[in-house]
């Protein structure tokens, strides 16, 4: 399962091995004073409100797994969402990411 690890000046997500070769990403780790806010959401398969776009590339299975990058006009977001239980959205300022959605 991905994992959010916060140091003094960073904050990553961090994948397993597994998870890599899904997503086809790494892990990511942005600077902390690009964090603007992190909030929960109950449903993050809403496709109006929180996983918008479209998954390229990545792996995704509805209401099963979303693994990987989600692109929209203007903006990308990273899933890391398994299941149908909450998930906490991390938003970002002037990153490759927009947000991380993770379970």
């Amino acid at each position: 399962m991905a994992k959010v690890l916060e140091s003094k000046d960073s904050i990553t997500l961090q994948l397993s091995f597994w998870e890599k070769l899904g997503a086809f990403n790494g892990s990511i780790t942005f600077p902390k004073d690009a964090l603007m806010k992190t909030y929960e959401v109950q449903n993050p398969w809403d496709r109006n409100q929180v996983m918008t776009g479209y998954r390229a590339p990545g792996t995704g299975i509805p209401l099963v797994i979303m693994l990987g990058t989600l692109r929209a006009k203007g903006f990308k977001d990273f899933c890391a969402v398994y299941g149908r239980g909450p998930a906490t959205v991390y938003e970002f300022e002037g990153q490759t990411f927009r947000r991380w959605i993770v379970t």
